[in-house]
């Protein structure tokens, strides 16, 4: 006799189950795509940040479709778009490529780009458009440095306000002490950018901070594009990252509020950027660049 009766329509879990990654592949009328952008060229701190996009895609099998907390099951059809082919390309030469590929997706609810490093932002709210777009970034620095010895990983929101935006339309989130200079927040502040300190995200709660940003980019935007420098996190949490210190927010807030952040109807686009896995402990770098892509899941199949 069988140890267990199961139906026709039930597929054994013996030896797995459904994962993310059977939600991911060639679905031309998903609502959600999926787009790598492995940028590394002009990191100020060497690494390896070009190997994110293929690692967050190889972890997604080991991630369940089924949320135990909620009760919520997965089903979103993400379309992979491919990687934009930025190996030894300059953020500068990166820019039209990044723009036009995001662009490209920009009639789905929500386009995923997986960097590289954090100059791929600028790009990606250009995509959006310029004039009608606002930013928010989860991150422990400004990306204030002067451009006038290029574009790097560390100025992508100065040359976002030297291409004209609108300071009052970005919003930062996490910047972490003796990690800027006074210079950075004082162009900050003289921009009109809403600054957060990660001592106010621990203090009102980070999905509380978010929400409050979200809110106020709101009255001021079409649309909205979110950068997460997943360096915001705390180092001992997140050490793929050579920008990570301790006292950044924990990774808990950190998944809560991306899916608070997914879940608001104005986000269009997302980036996960500065994950080094060559600074990898174990496999805790990408199953928690995994779990963040489930939380934007989560988050917009809540809208």
């Amino acid at each position: 006799m069988s140890m267990v009766d199961v139906s026709e329509a039930q597929i054994s879990e013996a030896l797995g189950w459904r994962s993310v990654g059977d939600l991911v592949g060639q679905y031309p009328d998903a609502p959600v795509a999926l787009i790598g952008a492995p940028l590394n060229e002009r990191s100020l701190t060497p690494g390896r940040c070009d190997l994110g996009p293929k690692v967050l895609r190889g972890v997604l099998p080991r991630l369940s479709t089924y949320d135990v907390e909620t009760g919520v099951e997965l089903d979103l059809r993400v379309h992979d778009a491919g990687d934009v082919a930025l190996k030894a390309v300059s953020p500068f030469d990166a820019f039209v490529p990044v723009r036009d590929a995001v662009a490209a997706q920009s009639h789905r609810a929500m386009t995923i780009l997986v960097g590289g490093n954090n100059a791929i932002t600028r790009a990606g709210v250009h995509a959006l458009g310029l004039e009608r777009a606002g930013l928010l970034t989860l991150d422990a620095h400004f990306d204030l440095r002067d451009t006038d010895q290029g574009l790097t990983n560390g100025n992508p929101v100065q040359a976002l306000l030297d291409d004209g935006m609108d300071g009052a339309r970005i919003s930062q989130v996490g910047l972490a002490p003796f990690a800027n200079t006074r210079r950075a927040h004082e162009k900050a502040k003289a921009a009109g950018i809403s600054v957060r300190t990660v001592r106010e995200c621990r203090e009102q709660g980070l999905v509380a901070v978010v929400q409050q940003e979200l809110e106020r980019l709101s009255a001021l935007c079409e649309v909205i594009y979110v950068d997460f420098d997943i360096d915001v996190i705390d180092r001992s949490q997140w050490p793929a990252s050579p920008g990570a210190r301790p006292g950044g927010v924990s990774v808990h807030d950190f998944f809560d509020a991306t899916r608070a952040i997914a879940a608001h109807p104005k986000v269009r686009a997302v980036d996960l950027t500065e994950y080094d896995p060559s600074l990898e402990v174990g496999d805790l770098g990408s199953l928690t660049a995994g779990r963040w892509f489930c939380e934007i899941l989560s988050g917009v199949a809540a809208r």
